[in-house]
């Protein structure tokens, strides 16, 4: 990813994290996840785990991951503040995206996967191969708000509502003069510039989460299901969120949709969603919080898949409908013991209250407490 980070974040000029520190991790119920320990300045024998000054146990080893680029600004800042903490190792997290961050998960090839979307049946029946005597859950790790971003040259605060959303996205409205946008901005001096809608070329779950966003709040104007996939004709695609926020970016007239870390990173102002509450909501990390405080956990047993129905809908003031939750996809038994202590070392410090913290910074919304607290016994109880 190619982008200017605020708060320290460095930027990446190839699609992974890939960092020395101190962690190494191994792929669940699976050897070939890094081939063994990396050289380290500790004696201390790989796996094993020691209280830090700053409150992290830390562990050894190795951490391959991939997936979700959404979580990647998060990620990027927890790892940086792991290692600073704990001395000398290697922690790679590989930018693609959900879809291919599972399969890489479902092959063996990494202790855990991204995922902007809950695992599927056929997902989680894959998973038991390299999760022995266990299976794939989903833990809720990462909230945030999915931008609207837009590149419209002297119309500042922009407001859209779900079914006009929609409408663009659909080709059905294609010029910024339209009359539909036109009521919902009375005072803005909108051009006649043609549309320019930017989306995911790969499978993506932002792409999943906005779509069912559209789906639950402008189904008369959204006739596709929701998916990873990207359903309508036209429009141009990119790779990743960053590849859609660069071309947002560049691109005079154009619209797209990525995680508001993208857009404050490169300046790109972002829709307000008028929702039936009494003003449009713009996209925070505080009114991301809101909408996802509404969900339910619908994962059964240690899963914690949630359900973000009722954000969609919502007309609560403050609340901002358009949201996902990045999850982590790991096994809830089979891990090796020689890694389980390093991936719950990792996997605890992200899920902590200090690392909860550091999302809004990159524009992210921390979990509600109730979330939070259940991700945190699901993380204890990983064997």
């Amino acid at each position: 990813m190619k982008l200017q980070r605020k708060s320290g974040l460095q930027a990446l000029t190839v699609g992974a994290v890939a960092i020395t520190g101190a962690l190494v991790l191994t792929a669940c119920g699976s050897d070939n996840n890094g081939g063994g320990s990396s050289p380290s300045s500790s004696s201390q024998p790989s796996g094993s785990s020691s209280a830090n000054a700053s409150g992290i146990s830390c562990a050894q080893g190795q951490l391959l991951a991939s997936g979700s680029s959404a979580q990647q600004n998060a990620i990027e800042a927890w790892v940086k503040n792991y290692q600073q903490a704990c001395n000398g190792a290697t922690i790679n997290y590989k930018t693609s995206s959900s879809g291919e961050g599972i399969i890489d998960f479902n092959q063996g090839t990494d202790a855990f996967a991204g995922s902007d979307s809950p695992l599927k049946p056929e997902e989680v029946d894959a998973s038991k191969k390299v999760c022995s005597g266990g299976q794939g859950i989903n833990i809720p790790m990462v909230g945030g708000p999915i931008a609207i971003g837009y590149n419209l040259p002297g119309v500042n605060g922009l407001v859209l509502d779900a079914s006009t959303i929609a409408k663009i996205f659909n080709g059905k409205i294609t010029t910024w003069n339209d009359k539909a946008i036109k009521a919902l901005n009375p005072s803005a001096t909108l051009p006649s510039t043609k549309i320019q809608t930017v989306h995911r070329q790969d499978d993506s779950g932002t792409t999943d989460n906005l779509t069912k966003y559209l789906s639950g709040a402008a189904k008369a104007d959204w006739p596709y299901e929701h998916a990873k996939a990207w359903a309508p004709k036209g429009g141009q695609a990119a790779a990743k969120s960053s590849g859609v926020s660069a071309l947002v970016k560049q691109t005079e007239g154009s619209i797209g949709y990525f995680e508001l870390s993208y857009a404050t990173s490169q300046s790109i102002p972002t829709v307000k969603i008028a929702t039936g509450a009494s003003q449009p909501v713009e996209a925070t990390t505080q009114n991301a919080s809101a909408g996802i405080a509404q969900a339910k956990v619908v994962g059964t047993g240690s899963d914690l898949a949630l359900d973000l129905g009722a954000a969609y809908t919502t007309k609560a003031d403050n609340a901002y409908p358009i949201v996902l939750v990045t999850y982590e996809i790991a096994c809830d038994k089979g891990n090796k013991a020689s890694s389980l202590p390093l991936t719950k070392s990792f996997l605890n410090y992200i899920a902590s209250d200090g690392g909860q913290q550091q999302l809004s910074t990159a524009g992210y919304a921390p979990l509600p407490t109730e979330i939070a607290t259940k991700v945190r016994a699901t993380i204890a109880a990983l064997s």
